[in-house]
């Protein structure tokens, strides 16, 4: 196909590369077109997959030392947990609190580094979920759903903004090494079009994977050959408007050529300093994995990667049924050093102020013990922290009852953390509806009217 002809090709083929590109564009210039000014411009979410414990990081609970051993008070209800363990005695912490920053906020001895960005963080203790085990609630965090099936916050962004670049997918995932319980279903676009789903990057020295050209091949080969194959998409495609996924492919080969270029560049950290590098935790064995997450967290926003997810602990690595001891203390030296990393990169980089850090799990744990020596999981009352992105620092917002098992102020609901992020986006979930079988579906489903403003300085609803 000689140069002519495929110009031609390109501009007569309705659902060729032509077509595609023009579909790009008009994602660029939807995302000038919020719902009202945006406080920020990029997510980072910190997944703390398996449900970090509240009670011994952010939310000290002296009630439950004193209380160390007893069985629970009655006057606390009773409760049917993920293992039925709701009659189990209270188990005291042994972490040693301090406040920090101007704000004075309390963080545990597990996260020395976090601790210093306090003032910058506005940490919501009154968190709840609705699922009792981890696929459901990993689900639910990402989804607004316990059973699989609706998109992901990232989706929704994506579908609500489009594209802030044109070389580069706008929802990425960074896994450690394992993947999360529920695996793709976390980032998949549900109803919406395939499109808008979560792009996975793996770990290693290449986590995009085949963005490089193979043996043999050139730029003018692989043109020919995404022309062609464009060209048999359009005929098969003629009768198929509503197929989404085959859009979402045709797009998706559009974007895998521009990637070539762009996304080997974006991972590359070579050329980042050794001061960079240490400031991550990657001249450790220890945080090296998820520093590089974190490292490559930031690369992609400054490319104006709109969604990052991160998940830390993929394949429930904080559930600590047992040996709490044992399993928070290894994940919160593998998170804290690079989430401190990352918050202090952004901020001397002044993304901080653009880019809104979500931090948590899919939900807490219980103030009294399983098997001795671990928690059980708590999705009554737990704790997230917001920071950048238009968030109000040094705050804490809500709290939970004597001993940390359920949120009595101000109750934040996931549809309520998912509203207030997507209305720091720029988006209003209640008009932000994708119509499906005759029902306008929004992210929130029918919650997040409450949403979190004060997490933006707002007041909060009634």
């Amino acid at each position: 196909m000689n140069l002519r002809n495929r110009r031609q090709f390109l501009t007569q083929g309705g659902s060729g590369l032509g077509a595609l590109a023009f579909s790009s564009m008009l994602a660029a210039e939807r995302s000038t077109q919020p719902h009202h000014t945006p406080k920020a411009k990029s997510v980072i979410f910190l997944f703390m997959e398996g449900g970090p414990s509240h009670i011994d990081l952010f939310d000290p609970k002296p009630k439950i030392n004193e209380l160390h051993g007893q069985p629970m008070p009655k006057s606390f209800g009773k409760l049917i947990t993920a293992m039925g363990t709701g009659n189990n005695s209270l188990m005291g912490s042994p972490r040693k609190w301090k406040q920090h920053g101007q704000s004075g906020t309390w963080v545990s001895d597990w996260y020395p580094h976090i601790a210093q960005h306090v003032d910058d963080m506005a940490v919501v203790r009154s968190c709840v979920a609705d699922g009792l085990n981890h696929v459901g609630s990993v689900c639910q965090m990402n989804t607004g759903d316990i059973l699989a099936g609706r998109p992901s916050m990232g989706a929704w962004v994506n579908y609500g903004l489009g594209s802030a670049n044109k070389d580069l997918p706008s929802f990425t995932v960074l896994i450690d090494d394992k993947d999360p319980l529920g695996n793709t279903k976390n980032w998949s676009a549900g109803f919406l079009p395939a499109v808008h789903q979560g792009t996975l990057f793996r770990q290693g020295e290449t986590p995009i994977l085949n963005t490089r050209l193979a043996p043999g091949q050139t730029n003018q080969r692989q043109l020919s050959k995404m022309d062609f194959l464009a060209q048999l998409n359009r005929s098969w495609s003629a009768d198929k408007p509503e197929d989404s996924e085959l859009d979402a492919r045709l797009k998706s080969y559009e974007l895998a050529y521009k990637m070539q270029a762009a996304g080997p560049e974006a991972v590359d950290i070579s050329n980042e300093t050794a001061e960079t590098k240490a400031l991550y935790g990657m001249d450790e064995r220890v945080t090296e994995t998820f520093g590089r997450n974190c490292l490559l967290a930031r690369r992609l926003v400054e490319r104006g990667v709109r969604f990052v997810e991160l998940y830390c602990g993929s394949g429930s690595g904080w559930d600590a049924h047992t040996d709490m001891e044992g399993n928070h203390g290894k994940w919160c030296k593998v998170s804290d050093k690079p989430i401190a990393g990352l918050l202090t990169d952004l901020k001397r980089r002044g993304l901080l102020e653009s880019t809104l850090i979500v931090w948590g799990g899919e939900f807490g744990r219980t103030p009294f013990n399983e098997k001795g020596n671990g928690r059980d999981h708590n999705p009554w009352g737990f704790t997230m922290w917001f920071a950048g992105g238009g968030v109000k620092g040094g705050q804490v917002i809500g709290s939970t009852d004597e001993i940390g098992l359920r949120a009595v102020e101000r109750p934040s609901h996931v549809h309520d953390i998912h509203a207030s992020i997507l209305w720091l986006m720029g988006l209003d979930h209640m008009r932000l509806t994708y119509l499906r079988n005759g029902r306008a579906e929004r992210p929130t489903i029918v919650g997040g009217e409450t949403m979190i403003p004060e997490l933006w300085g707002g007041k909060p609803k009634g």
